[in-house]
This record gives structure tokens, sequence and C-alpha cells, in this order.
């Protein structure tokens, strides 16, 4: 029996001088514009993110992959993401930049088209754990009329008034 206590005591003695694992906590994933508007004509937009490590985490996090959804025809390029953001964060840091292009090709219906990014990673290069999650929305509108044509048709429109009022000035005497 003394032999079975000392030996559990000492089991317990050696898994308390291991060092703790480090582990990832959380971040805070957030982006700064959560919807957009493009042209029917096609064309793309550019979303940005803020991702952060809150002070009280433990060990950094890795910020190893992303995970989306949207509804076609428009098309998601997080290639940002793999170029721009940091491999992790260390508790306390932030990061802001480029996420994702969405890309609407040209003639595509007109409507809100609705996304969710996901961000995975964890406490070390090969975790893939849900790290946070955001939702989006891009708007797909009917073009508005350029200011040249605005421009042209309010001269064409005084030039009308002009003719109209010399008209009237002719047919009572009043031209020479």
């Amino acid at each position: 029996m003394k032999i079975k206590l000392t030996l559990a005591v000492a089991t317990f003695a050696m898994i308390g001088l291991l060092p703790a694992a480090a582990y990832a906590d959380t971040v805070t994933f957030t982006l700064t514009h959560s919807s957009g508007n493009v042209p029917y004509l096609g064309g793309s937009l550019t979303y940005d993110a803020t991702v952060s490590a809150p002070v009280g985490n433990s060990a950094p996090v890795f910020l190893n992959g992303d995970s989306f959804n949207i509804t076609a025809p428009v098309m998601l390029d997080d290639t940002d993401f793999f170029s721009k953001f940091p491999v992790s964060l260390s508790p306390g840091a932030s990061f802001t930049g480029d996420l994702f292009v969405l890309t609407v090709p040209p003639n595509s219906p007109l409507g809100t088209f609705l996304g969710t990014f996901t961000l995975q990673g964890g406490p070390n290069g090969n975790a893939n754990n849900k790290l946070g999650t955001a939702d989006f929305s891009l708007n797909i509108i009917s073009p508005e009329p350029s200011s040249i044509v605005l421009l042209l048709i309010g001269m064409s429109g005084l030039a009308m008034t002009l003719r109209w009022a010399r008209f009237k000035g002719q047919s009572r005497g009043w031209a020479r």
C-alpha cells in the first residue's frame, strides 16, 4: 500500500513539474466595413479587417488559414490574408489590413449577396481551430448616370429654353 501511495505521489509531482502546455486563447476579429456596393457593370471591392489578441492571452495565436462562403456570381479572393496578415499575434497585439477582395462579373443580377469569412488557427502553426467569423454583404446596384451625361442634359435643356424664349420674342415683335 505504501508503494502505491509513494508511486502516486511521485507521479503527481512529476506532472506538476512538467512545463505547462502553451495554448492560444482568443482573438477578436471585425471587418472595418461589413457592406459595400458595386455596379452591375462589374468591379471589385476590398474588405479590411482588424484582428486583435487580448492582453490576457497566455501565448501567441497563430493565424493559419481561412474559410469563406459567398453566393455566386460573386467571387472572393483571399490572397491578401495570406500575403499581408502576420503569421501569429502575441498577447496584446493587433493588426489591421486588407483581408479579401470581392469581384463581381459584368451584368450580374442586381441585389444583395451575403457571405461569411472565418479565420482559422490556434496555439501552433498546424492548428485549424475556428478563431472568429464575420458576416459581410455586397450590393450589386444599377449604375447612376455619369456627371458628363447630367451636364449635357442640363445644357440641352438650357438651350431649348433660350430657343423657346427667342421664338416667343420674335412672335411678339421683340427681335429684329
